[in-house]
């Protein structure tokens, strides 16, 4: 076998050794170690990774980063966990966001009042744009 090494000792000495629950089992002939080769888990593209952590640095929370990029908020949140990601606080301002396709985009920045009194990022979201705002808190 070729491609395929022993998690034991990591020699690639294996012959076939029948089934287990369906999966083909081996037996490694240097340690005669017997395994069942892993499963590949479902990989998600890179892309979404990073645009999840950008929204999520940027202020929005998990379930807006699950509808927006349709990936699970567990997901987002192992994520986080995994890159020792820490959200700035920032009680002042709150972010809102909106996603618009191109045309849409520039009759946004056509307004001018769309732009008062806010700070604004724009990020690609495939063939459309994600702009975020973030705008004082009205306090009464």
């Amino acid at each position: 076998m070729k491609d395929i090494f022993c998690p034991k000792c990591k020699e690639n000495n294996i012959v076939k050794s029948g089934l287990a629950k369906g999966k083909q089992r081996y037996k490694c002939q240097n340690c005669n170690y017997y395994f069942s080769v892993m499963k590949e888990g479902k990989s998600i593209d890179p892309y979404y990774v990073i645009k999840a952590l950008q929204l999520y640095l940027e202020g929005v929370t998990l379930r807006e980063i699950e509808r927006i990029l349709g990936v699970s908020h567990v997901s987002v949140m192992n994520w986080i966990r995994k890159y020792n990601i820490k959200a700035p606080e920032n009680f002042d301002y709150r972010p809102t966001y909106k996603v618009l396709t191109h045309s849409e985009l520039v009759s946004f920045f056509n307004n001018k009042e769309s732009l008062k009194a806010s700070g604004c990022v724009i990020t690609e979201l495939g063939d459309k744009f994600m702009v975020i705002k973030w705008e004082r808190y009205r306090r009464n």
